[in-house]
């Protein structure tokens, strides 16, 4: 979570985390739909079926996705993320698309009926066929004709068919690449502020090897402080708990109970070896932590 005031939160301060989510809820949008097909839930909204409008749905859910997946490698690279996390997310992006041929195609005819039922779309199947001479009374037939086999399991736009089932395997396998994705992100976050910390306490005058085992607790996404239980004099655990927290709280780095999120008593808490969350504090940074 992030700490930034929830008045100064910016979508733009945590692009990264706004794609996982979008992700998410993409592809529940697809898993309500094959449900409710898989289930032969049919209604009537005459003269329309809910399996034809379920098919739809679908189709521009998928598409999202993929621009969840875009979003996500403009924020890895923006946030100097080591480039293999950008081409593991990329390789499941590929078998995606490989196993949906043509989703980008049928979401474009889809949401551009204005041009696509005219044969004046703009993507590459229609352009193509324009700069071949063919007709666009021609163009625009081959490219028609959307549906849903309920027999078959298919949904079909012209040239293109997908399988539904095959669709929300799809799905599931791009939303997992996404998440773990931004997890190194998290992962990246946690060990530079680590890092952070441990520098702001040998400043402050904490020994060296006891700055470093003061953070012990880095899982690789989360990062906690805890007294080491080697200083068992109280005097000197409450003096050096006073001295870690005025230090990391004058960099802008706070502590907090994981059980008294709103507690005051910070330093009395880290004394008596009460494990404390490690988060920035102040003005709005690019990452927050994906839970």
């Amino acid at each position: 979570m992030t700490a930034t005031p929830q008045d100064d939160w910016s979508p733009a301060d945590h692009p990264y985390a706004i794609a996982v989510s979008e992700a998410q809820w993409w592809l529940h949008m697809v898993e309500l739909s094959r449900l409710r097909i898989r289930r032969g839930e049919e209604r009537w909204t005459q003269p329309f079926s809910s399996e034809q409008i379920d098919a739809r749905v679908v189709i521009l859910a998928l598409r999202q996705l993929l621009a969840a997946e875009q979003l996500e490698q403009l924020s890895l690279k923006a946030l100097d993320i080591d480039p293999t996390v950008g081409h593991t997310l990329k390789a499941a992006r590929d078998r995606f698309e490989d196993a949906l041929p043509g989703i980008k195609h049928m979401r474009d005819a889809l949401t551009h009926f204005e041009d696509w039922s005219r044969g004046e779309g703009r993507g590459e199947p229609q352009r193509s066929r324009r700069g071949a001479g063919e007709e666009l009374r021609d163009i625009a037939r081959t490219f028609s004709g959307f549906g849903y086999d309920s027999r078959a399991g298919t949904i079909t736009l012209g040239p293109y068919k997908i399988g539904v089932e095959t669709a929300s395997r799809a799905a599931h396998m791009l939303c997992e690449a996404i998440y773990a994705a931004a997890r190194e992100v998290d992962k990246k976050t946690a060990a530079d502020l680590r890092a952070k910390a441990v520098r702001i306490l040998i400043d402050a005058g904490v020994q060296h090897a006891m700055a470093d085992a003061l953070l012990p607790l880095y899982y690789g996404f989360d990062l906690r402080l805890q007294l080491s239980t080697d200083i068992e004099a109280l005097d000197g655990r409450a003096e050096l708990a006073r001295q870690v927290t005025t230090a990391l709280a004058s960099a802008c780095i706070r502590l907090m109970s994981s059980s008294h999120p709103q507690a005051q008593d910070i330093a009395e808490r880290l004394a008596r070896g009460e494990s404390l969350y490690v988060r920035p504090s102040g003005p709005p940074t690019p990452h927050s932590h994906i839970s």
